[in-house]
């Protein structure tokens, strides 16, 4: 038998797909429904990104959202998550979900990403 921590011992993730990155943007700043973190998926644009007031594709394509500055030297997924208010598995989730899609990830997080 399962305790209660042990049954919900689990992370949920919200996704909300969108026609345009534009309209991803829009909604990110407006939709109360989308939280930060939350993943954002354009699949006409290929973009994947994570929700926060300026969201941001971790794809190679950003179209209309924010794009990661390259990092510095010495800076981890985990500095550049905590400077953006979101978790390094909001990356890490968001980042497997377009390798699977087949989308190119942004070339400045390919080093900080678990293969």
């Amino acid at each position: 038998m399962f305790t209660d921590s042990e049954r919900f011992a689990f992370d949920t993730r919200r996704h909300h797909a969108f026609a345009t990155t534009g309209n991803a943007y829009d909604a990110s700043q407006c939709d109360d429904a989308i939280s930060t973190g939350d993943t954002l998926i354009v699949l006409a644009e290929q973009v994947v990104a994570v929700a926060m007031t300026w969201p941001f594709a971790v794809t190679a394509e950003a179209g209309k959202l924010h794009s990661v500055a390259p990092p510095r030297k010495g800076e981890t997924l985990a500095d550049i998550a905590r400077l953006l208010h979101v978790t390094t598995a909001d990356f890490e989730h968001a980042a497997e979900l377009a390798r699977c899609l087949g989308f190119s990830l942004d070339p400045n997080l390919v080093p900080l990403l678990p293969a």
